[in-house]
Order: structure tokens, then C-alpha cells, then sequence
């Protein structure tokens, strides 16, 4: 089980419910006389395990608790004491985060238990629902456990039972929790951090004699990262081009061609060439063989491999990081996988041997599991991993854009998968297939391979037919509008500029995109272009991705045609602002300066309406940059300037975001300049300098 962060998904949180019943209500001379806790884990309350322990206080107990809880003498004198009941407890618990009504008193009760055993204690982390109804609904008059599950709609049973209060409390825990998304608390650490505003209940709890009922977030665990895995794509590890076979051929064939080839597999089609889409493959590999003899000895050899070839393909993309085939393999149990291009005809095959170096390393972190998540709380639990990851492959000095490509990467993969629950959803409630072919696009940062952690949604629909409110935009409207909640509660928010698949203006028919295109270069004010720059950027991940790319072509044609339509883009640079004082120094608010608006847009708006306007079609800013580079297009040192700021910017900005999330301050654009190292500060002032003439470069170079 892996350790929860401040970054992780409260619905997402790997926790147990705990209650005590105890003899007083004197935290100090309380003694336990049960136990009762429960798991809660993916978003719900887990059937099994559960811990339900009846504890010999070693002092009578009072006939007035008894007459609350109904524990008595007679029902403890043979339960283990609290020793055992502690190892059992510690045994359960481990790893986990601790949530309960009113936790301080439980908390104070079992340090002091562990005291008078001298036992170590240690104090866990924790979460109080008490505190964090207050923080969701500061109006309610009455916060005692009944009153939030009367609130909640939670029924109580087994009142002032341990186990029964344990359950309580975490239902009223997950009904919480839509609650607390709406006012932008996400995150354990969030959580924590708005508890710990709730200043005059600590006091209360700490007056009573208990322990704080939740603490200051806590720093990360550092750990360390493989960065092979991080750095290595599997275009550049796979075996090609691709040994294909017909369906036809012999066994014997086969085993004669992988002995000669001194290979492992090989792919299987009715054509038996390379290079068409991956779902006309199949594979067998040398496993495969030796099980076909173990079965039908002599008669194998004349087996058709078509009759053993496994189909459908598992896969994965050229450009995809090796911890994602790493993850992938482990996930699936195979040893082999097909490497497909990004238009889905096969590449190539990357195996576990090709692999295994990485799987020598120290951790891979980062797995595969988004590929299998089937509800938005497992999405989350995957999501949530990115911020630890990134700490480490900061420390281990890995280029910021590689790291912000990584991070890409995983954004494109819970958006995919959200997409494919959501297609799953529809249908079982009867609402059908797709109603034509279709692909869903990543747009901005996340289509040119740059998100950072701070990533929300920016995504897009196009669907081979249909007008506007007619039936397949209402199929598709429904479909995105379900992707858009599914990604939110994975942890990765509604985009605050609206640009989602829900809304019409980025969903449409391929020839409505078109046509919105055509009416975009056709503009005349630069303001009338907010949100259309992102659409150059966009990377088709799921569905009939050929779509994506021909209209991604069809863009770039339209917009290089009108070069009008370059110039209003690069007019926007005329609004970036001075992020500098009269006197020289940063233009702060609260001690933050917004990298995105001074640094990261005037970069990326640079080099992608060069690009445009030079019919460049890449997507990264840095591939755009190197190529007008290549064409002779700017000065090479204005265009390595542009460079090697981006990749500081990139650096800054994730540095500060994974500090932010593990604290529970919502991720940002803007960095704590005090945070920053003397050079780094003089960098990053010798960076936005340049930036200021980022817009005259523009107008330079627009006819270069």
C-alpha cells in the first residue's frame, strides 16, 4: 500500500475508521473497553477487513458508561488488555490515515494507554469529521455525530458501539466529500489545512485535555526514482521493424524463423506485412510454441499459428516513457508488447528483456494502473501519485520539460479513461454506442506534451457527422458532460475558461471544426481570439485518432494560408505586462509572481505563432523553437534564450507546485520568489527581461 501524500485525493485515501469506548470521559483516566475500526478505501467503505475488539481496562467500569455503551465487567474480564488489543490495532491501521468523529479524544486515550504500557506511540495522521462538516456547512447549529448523519441522510446503527460509531463516521466521511470538492478542498493536505483554520475548536479539544484532532500537513517521504524509466521512450528502445508472419504459416515456420532471428515472438496477420493498423495483428511468442508441443507433441508442428496467435494486441505508443511498458507489462503479465505509431499501424515490439535493467533500478513509482481504473476514486488514487514523482525526478535533475512531458502523459492517460468509463456508463444505462465514429483531443498545455501539476481540463469532441443539437451532438454533449464530472472528482478540475467537451463551442462535427477555423483567420481583433490558440496544440488520444490528426493538419494548412490570422495571434504579446517595479525588482502579490502570464505565455505564444505562420506542425514549444531554429527563423540566440527559459520556468514552477500540493495550497501559476536561491532568482530576472521583447520578436519574424 502506498504511503498517502498531501497531494492525494481525499477520495482517494487509503484510511480507517476508528472509535473507542472507554470508561470516562476524562481523557487523562479513561481506559479503553473496545475498539472498533474499519477500512475505507477507492471512495467506499471496505466490506473486509474490520477490527471489533472488547478490551479488559484493568479497573472496574463505571455502571454510568455502561449504561451508554452496554459494555459491562462481566462482558471483559476475559478480553486481552490493551497491549494486545494495541498490536492488533497498530497491525490494522498501518499505513493508513486514521478519520473519526471528535479523533482528539480517541487520539489522547490511546497515548495515554501506550504510556501506562510503555509502548511507543507515534501520532498518526489524521482527519476529524467534526471539523471538516464545519469547514463544508459553517452554518450548522449542531456538528455531534447525530446531527451530521441526520444532516447527511446517514443512518446510525449500533449507536455508542465502537464499531458502530466507526461506521458512522465514515459515511459521513464520504458524504462529505462533494461538500468539501465544492468549496476546493480536494486533498488531504487541503483538508488538514482548512481544518486547522477552525482555531477555536482546537482550543476547545486542546482545553479538554486532548490531541490536536489533526495536524500541519506533512513533508513527503523522499523517495528515490529511477531516472532510466523517466527518460527513455520506447521508440527508442523497441525491436523494428516488426517480424510479421502470415496466419498461415506452420509452427514449424515459426519456431525456424525465431531461432534464426534469435527472437522471442512474432506477429501474426492474415497479410503478413508490417506497417497496417494494430488491430490486424495478433503475436506468438516461444512460450506460446513449447505450450502447442506440450499439448499435441509431433502434431504441432503442422499447427496453423493463426489458431494460437493471441489477439486482441496489448500496446503501447512510440512516444510513451518506459515506466508506462514497465507498468503496463506487470499489470497485464505479459512479456511482450506491440508498439504502435501515433496513428495506431504498428511499430515495432519492445519485451521484457529489453526492459529488465529499469526493473533492476529503484522504484518505477509511476505504473500503469490508470490504463485499469474503473471508477474515478482509483483515477484519483493513479493521479495523485505525479507530485512525489516529480519530487524525486527534480532531485534527481531530470529536465523540467521532460518531467512536464511525464506529467503529460498522465494527463492524457486519466482523461482517456475517464472517456472510456464514461462510454461505458452510457451504454449500460441504455443510452447506446457512440452514434458515429469519433476522437477526444487534449488541447493546450497537455496537447504540446507541457502540463504541469496544476493541470485542468482542456479537451474537445469531434464526431464524423451530426449538426448541432441534433442527435449525435446530444449523444456527445451527454458523453462529455460525464467525462468532465469523472475527471473532477479524479482530481483534475473543470477548466475555469470552459474549455470542456460539454460545452458546444469545443464539440462539433469534423465539418464544424472546420468551418470554426475558416471563421477564426478570418477575424480581425486579436480579443476575438481567446481560446482558439490552444486548439493548434491539440493531441488526439482516444477514438478514431486519424480524425484528430487530419483536422490538426487541416489547422495548421488554413492558418499558415492567412498570415493576418498569425498576426492577431502574435498581437496578444502586446498584453503581457511588466513584471517588473520601477526600481528593478519583482512586481509581487502576496510574495508571488505569476510565472505563467510574465514567462510561460509569451514563450509559448512565440513559438507557436511562428509556427503557425511558417507552417511548422509540431506541437512542444521546444520542437517549435528548434525547428524555426533549423529554418534559419530568429537568431539563435534569441530562439536558445527562449529555450533554456522555458526549461528554468517549467523548473521554478513544478518545484513550487509539488510544495504547494503537499502543503494544501491550492496549485498555482505563481511562484514565492523568497523561496527561490539567489542565482535563481537572478536567472529567472534575466529571463523575463528578455521576454518583454518577446512581441517585437514577433512582428521581426512573422515574414522572415
Amino acid at each position: 500500500m502506498k504511503m498517502a501524500s498531501g497531494a492525494t485525493p481525499l477520495i482517494a485515501l487509503n484510511a480507517i475508521a476508528l472509535d473507542t469506548e472507554t470508561t470516562g470521559l476524562d481523557a487523562s483516566k479513561a481506559r479503553i473497553v473496545q475498539i472498533g475500526a474499519l477500512a475505507i478505501g477507492g471512495g467506499r467503505i471496505q466490506e473486509s477487513p474490520m477490527l471489533d475488539l472488547l478490551v479488559d481496562p484493568g479497573i472496574p467500569i463505571p455502571s454510568a458508561s455502561s449504561r451508554i455503551h452496554n459494555i459491562t465487567n462481566a462482558m471483559v474480564r476475559s478480553s486481552p488488555q490493551f497491549p494486545a488489543a494495541w498490536e492488533k490495532l497498530k497491525e490494522f491501521a498501518a499505513g493508513r490515515i486514521l478519520i473519526g468523529h471528535s479523533i482528539g479524544f480517541d487520539l489522547a486515550v490511546l497515548e495515554k494507554e501506550t504510556g501506562r504500557a510503555s509502548l511507543p506511540w507515534e501520532r498518526p495522521r489524521t482527519l476529524c469529521v467534526r471539523l471538516l462538516a464545519q469547514v463544508a456547512n459553517p452554518g450548522l447549529a449542531d456538528y455531534s455525530l447525530d446531527a451530521l448523519a441526520s444532516w447527511l441522510g446517514v443512518t446510525v446503527t449500533g449507536r455508542h458501539s465502537a464499531l458502530g460509531d466507526a461506521q458512522a463516521a465514515a459515511e459521513i466521511f464520504l458524504a462529505l466529500l462533494p461538500k468539501l470538492q465544492e468549496r476546493g478542498i480536494r486533498t488531504l493536505a487541503e483538508a488538514e489545512r482548512a481544518s486547522l483554520r477552525l482555531t477555536s475548536e482546537l482550543d476547545k479539544a486542546h482545553q479538554a485535555g486532548w490531541v490536536a484532532p489533526v495536524a500541519a500537513p506533512a513533508a513527503p517521504v523522499f523517495q528515490a526514482i529511477d531516472p532510466y524509466a523517466y527518460r527513455h521512450r520506447i521508440g527508442d528502445m523497441m525491436s523494428a521493424p516488426p517480424i510479421v508472419v502470415r496466419s498461415d504459416a506452420t509452427a514449424r515456420y515459426v519456431i525456424a524463423l525465431m531461432v534464426e532471428r534469435r527472437i522471442s515472438s512474432v506477429f501474426v496477420s492474415d497479410a503478413g506485412e508490417p506497417g497496417a493498423p494494430i488491430g490486424d495483428y495478433g503475436i506468438v511468442t516461444e512460450r506460446d510454441v513449447m505450450r502447442l508441443i506440450a499439448a499435441r507433441a509431433e502434431a504441432a508442428f503442422a499447427c496453423r499459428v493463426g489458431e494460437i496467435a493471441t489477439r486482441p494486441l496489448a500496446s503501447i505508443r512510440t512516444q510513451a516513457f518506459a515506466y508506462r511498458a514497465i507498468g503496463r507489462m506487470d499489470r497485464l503479465k505479459i512479456r511482450h508488447l506491440a508498439v504502435r505509431h501515433e496513428d495506431g499501424r504498428l511499430a515495432g515490439i519492445v519485451s521484457a528483456r529489453d526492459l529488465l535493467k529499469l526493473r533492476a533500478g529503484v522504484a518505477i513509482n509511476l505504473d500503469d494502473r490508470l490504463e485499469a481504473a474503473g471508477s474515478a476514486a482509483e483515477m484519483a488514487a493513479a493521479w495523485a501519485t505525479l507530485p512525489t514523482v516529480a519530487d524525486g525526478l527534480i532531485a534527481e535533475r531530470l529536465d523540467a520539460r521532460v518531467i512536464s512531458e511525464i506529467v503529460s502523459e498522465e494527463l492524457c492517460a486519466v482523461t482517456r479513461r475517464a472517456a472510456i468509463l464514461a462510454e461505458a456508463a452510457m451504454a449500460a444505462e441504455g443510452l447506446g454506442a457512440p452514434p458515429c465514429p469519433w476522437t477526444l483531443l487534449v488541447l493546450g498545455s497537455g496537447g504540446r506534451g507541457e502540463s504541469l501539476l496544476a493541470a485542468d481540463q482542456d479537451n474537445a469532441i469531434v464526431f464524423a457527422e451530426g449538426e448541432p443539437g441534433g442527435p449525435e451532438d446530444r449523444w456527445f454533449a451527454e458523453l462529455g458532460r460525464r467525462l468532465a464530472d469523472f475527471l473532477d472528482t479524479a482530481g483534475v478540475p473543470y477548466c475555469k475558461g470552459g474549455v470542456m467537451a460539454k460545452n458546444p463551442e469545443f464539440r462539433g462535427s469534423l465539418d464544424l471544426w472546420k468551418s470554426r477555423i475558416a471563421d477564426w483567420v478570418r477575424r480581425s481583433r486579436p480579443q476575438d481570439l481567446l481560446n482558439v490558440d490552444i486548439v493548434f496544440d491539440m493531441r488526439p488520444i482516444h477514438g478514431d485518432n486519424a480524425m484528430g490528426y487530419a483536422l490538426f493538419e487541416h489547422a495548421y494548412q488554413t492558418g499558415h494560408a492567412e498570415a493576418h490570422f498569425a498576426k492577431l495571434l502574435g498581437a496578444n504579446l502586446d498584453q503581457i505586462g511588466n513584471p517588473f517595479t520601477l526600481f528593478g525588482g519583482f512586481q509581487l502579490e502576496d510574495g508571488r509572481l505569476d510565472l505563467k502570464k510574465y514567462g510561460l505565455f509569451p514563450i509559448v505564444a512565440t513559438a507557436r505563432t511562428l509556427a503557425i505562420r511558417h507552417d511548422v506542425r509540431e506541437r512542444s514549444t521546444k520542437a517549435r523553437l528548434e525547428r524555426l531554429i533549423g529554418l534559419g527563423i530568429g537568431g539563435d540566440q534569441d530562439m536558445a534564450a527562449m529555450l533554456s527559459g522555458h526549461a528554468l520556468l517549467l523548473s521554478l514552477l513544478l518545484a513550487q507546485q509539488s510544495r504547494d500540493l503537499h502543503s494544501g495550497i491550492p496549485a498555482s501559476n505563481r511562484v514565492e520568489v523568497a523561496k527561490l536561491s539567489k542565482v535563481e532568482q537572478a536567472d529567472l530576472k534575466s529571463v523575463l527581461k528578455q521576454l518583454q521583447s518577446a512581441s517585437a520578436l514577433v512582428k521581426d519574424l512573422m515574414f522572415g
